[in-house]
């Protein structure tokens, strides 16, 4: 089975893969691509990219970090130089240091 391409009035593409996966490219360079399983892959003109999971959580990946936010409201962002911060929903504040040694816990 071959993959479907049409093409909209407004200038955008839409792609559906044989495993139902389906992409749509914009006019402005933006990409999205929902996957069977729910999951939603968002790229934007400046290059972030934005991914929504169907159990509620989301990445976000930019040239300085990326960041899982849970459902719960924890944030647990990995910085280019390689630290890591979590942020709880409690407050809580945990950061470590490219090899993974806690530097900073405060509650």
């Amino acid at each position: 089975m071959l993959s479907v391409e049409k093409h909209h009035p407004d200038g955008r593409r839409e792609i559906v893969f044989p495993d139902q996966t389906i992409k749509y490219l914009y006019p402005d360079g933006r990409e999205e691509s929902i996957f069977p399983d729910g999951t939603v892959v968002k790229l934007s003109e400046s290059g972030e990219k934005t991914v929504e999971f169907n159990n509620g959580q989301r990445e976000i990946h930019t040239s300085q970090y990326k960041r899982r936010e849970y459902p719960d409201g924890t944030l647990k962002t990995v910085y280019s130089n390689g630290r890591q911060e979590t942020k709880f929903p409690s407050g809580r504040v945990r950061i470590k240091n490219k090899d993974g040694i806690i530097i900073i816990d405060k509650k």
